[in-house]
């Protein structure tokens, strides 16, 4: 998920409460950052020492089988959920737990009860709207079940325990809510000119997550914690007023049966396109009926080895589609849905566009896109991301339009194929995408909105007092943090590791074992540490300790660099000294008085036993000035240290 200008703007604000530019001197201690022991668990069946999932690995599985029903004029979403569950693992079980997320719109649910009276993100401080799932009915196996509702959580009580191994059971709940207008800018109703756009997630009751870390995974749903999902298959059938138009997670099956022929025509010439082709065209939009009617139609869908679905449904939308190369020679569809108000190339008119280049790219550049197509819908959320379909601002334009598609996008990477745990480890995929994001920006159209940015001049937002750990839960951390903990910082820190750390070549190799290895799995944060200290071949505990699990500084500085026997032609002794608490590999640029320089990089082992480090530097020209990290790589809390002037020092 992306924030829209409220992210920029909270992120800002928390450059207000940096710490100060110097830092307390002498507080690294190289036993501590290099102590043995970083891994407190050894190698299980199901987790293996190197990262990788064990020999007998397991998850359980959730296949759906949707149906519901949209009454426009009341907001309403009215269906039925049959769901099988397989439970795969050691246990017998004796109940089962669902997600009810809806329910964080009921008025007195626990996420409401957290909004402040400044607002939120996640909702309006005394919102009298009382929205949340009413049940109907709950069925295992056909037969009435037990049930318990507590918050955004349902627990099923079975007549018979469900055997471990393999044991099937079949669930089907009866279920209706009321949309919000916006829902935790996940989702929500947008009135257009033309009607109003309805983008649906969290829309019907899901499966916990039972694995061999917790369990049973049942924290509620608050707002800013996001998903933990099992995986499976899902078909979908959407009743809609019948002059609307539906785009969904995964392939529509009935396109003959919900548009014309002449769109038909056209999405079938779209899957065959390199440019994107109008399905539904504005003037189309604009001169259609747009009065309420009984008549309904039902557009069918179906996406495999998901662990979501989400959709959207408007009188409003202009479509246009193109086609996805992939790297195997497999084809996808890029989509997109957008109101006539967000019509233009300055707009949405390139989302299509957008689209495809950005799941090429990732395709490429790390794993294969899974899903037969890729939807963008312009809605009234900043930025949210489903399985094979994203929700972004109708406002969004330009280069704000093609960074919140790419990040919703990539967001299929983390979590969506990566199955991390978002309502714990949100940094496993806020950060891991925003680092995606930096590479595929810079891959985008020879750079069409690429900036370089300095990591050095972020630092202080990094290390500031205000912050918590990046491993916080995130409904554990002030909200206004969230932008730095799960997206920047995080981000940074993959940076950090691909450029300064392992270098391009070991850290994406390290990256996409990672992701292969991991798909449609659930890592935890162990996992990805183990997997990339394994295939880098590089320990890397001390970087893991110091950037992701605690708050360690980086500060570097020179204390002191003089010719060797008084003469630049005999080379120059230069002492670096490691403020900070977390240690980094070390870059010294040496400017001589001719306008030439020489690069000398100190490894990480330097910093294994020694606080300063002396060394020679091998030259024969008089030398300016000496500084460390020269390209401004490294977020160093303390530059004025970086920087030491030979002629003024050696006056």
């Amino acid at each position: 998920m992306i924030k829209n200008n409220l992210k920029f703007i909270l992120f800002g604000l928390s450059l207000c409460s940096v710490i100060a530019n110097g830092q307390e001197k002498n507080k690294y201690d190289y036993q501590e950052a290099f102590k043995p022991f970083f891994y407190q668990n050894n190698a299980t069946e199901t987790r293996s020492a190197n990262g990788n999932p064990g020999h007998n690995y397991w998850q359980n599985r959730a296949d759906y089988h949707l149906n519901v029903s949209l009454n426009e004029a009341k907001n309403e979403l009215t269906g039925t959920s049959e769901i099988t569950y397989t439970n795969n693992s050691f246990d017998n079980l004796d109940f089962l737990w669902l997600q009810l997320d809806q329910n964080l719109f009921n008025k007195d649910s626990r996420g409401n009860a957290l909004i402040p009276s400044s607002g939120s993100r996640y909702g309006e401080a005394g919102n009298e709207f009382d929205g949340g799932y009413k049940i109907k009915s709950v069925q295992i196996d056909g037969k009435q079940a037990k049930y318990t509702i507590s918050d955004t959580r349902m627990q099923i009580d079975l007549a018979n325990e469900l055997k471990a191994r393999g044991g099937k059971v079949k669930i089907k709940i009866e279920y209706s809510f009321v949309s919000p207008n916006y829902g935790a800018d996940r989702m929500g109703i947008e009135p257009t000119k033309n009607g109003k756009i309805f983008t649906m997630a969290q829309w019907f009751p899901r499966m916990a997550v039972y694995d061999d870390i917790m369990g049973w995974n049942t924290l509620p749903y608050l707002g800013a914690g996001e998903f933990y999902l099992e995986y499976g298959d899902i078909t979908a059938n959407i009743t809609v007023p019948a002059n609307h138009y539906v785009v969904a997670s995964g392939e529509l099956l009935n396109e003959r049966d919900v548009y014309s022929k002449e769109e038909v025509n056209r999405w079938n010439q779209a899957r065959n396109s390199e440019k994107t082709v109008i399905i539904h065209s504005s003037e189309e939009v604009n001169k259609a009926d747009k009065t309420a009617t009984d008549k309904t139609k039902t557009w069918k869908f179906k996406i495999e080895n998901t662990r979501d679905f989400a959709w959207a449904s408007s009188t409003a939308f202009i479509l246009d589609a193109a086609r996805i190369d992939l790297p195997s020679g497999k084809k996808s569809l890029a989509i997109s849905a957008y109101p006539v108000e967000s019509d233009g190339k300055e707009a949405w008119g390139r989302s299509t566009e957008y689209t495809k280049t950005t799941i090429e790219h990732y395709s490429k550049q790390w794993f294969e896109y899974p899903y037969p197509a890729a939807v963008n819908v312009a809605g009234n959320e900043g930025g949210m991301e489903y399985p094979g379909i994203v929700f972004c601002h109708m406002r969004s334009r330009g280069e704000g339009l093609w960074g919140v598609t790419d990040h919703e996008f990539g967001h299929i990477w983390f979590p969506m194929i990566v199955g991390s745990n978002e309502r714990v480890h949100g940094w496993m995929d806020e950060g891991f995408n925003t680092f995606i994001n930096a590479i595929s920006k810079k891959n985008f159209n020879n750079g069409e909105y690429y900036k370089k940015q300095s990591l050095q001049r972020m630092s202080n937002s990094f290390f500031s007092d205000a912050l918590e750990p990046i491993t916080t839960q995130p409904d554990n951390m002030r909200e206004r943090n969230i932008g730095a903990l799960l997206y920047y910082k995080p981000g940074a820190g993959m940076t950090i590791l691909r450029e300064t750390i392992l270098g391009e070549e070991k850290f994406d190799k390290a990256l996409r074992s990672y992701i292969k290895n991991w798909a449609f799995k659930h890592p935890t944060p162990e996992d990805f540490f183990r997997t990339m200290e394994n295939v880098s071949g590089e320990e890397l505990s001390w970087f893991w300790r110091g950037w992701f699990l605690n708050k360690w500084t980086i500060d570097q500085g020179i204390t002191s660099a003089k010719y060797v026997n008084g003469s630049y032609k005999n080379g120059v002794i230069v002492t670096v000294e490691n403020f900070g608490q977390l240690p980094i590999p070390t870059t010294v640029q040496v400017n001589f008085n001719d306008g030439t320089s020489k690069e000398v990089k100190l490894p990480i082992e330097v910093w294994k036993r020694n606080t300063e480090w002396s060394f020679k530097i091998n030259s024969t020209k008089e030398i300016t000035t000496i500084k460390l990290d020269p390209n401004g790589a490294i977020p160093d809390t303390n530059t004025e240290n970086n920087v030491f002037n030979m002629s003024k020092k050696n006056d």
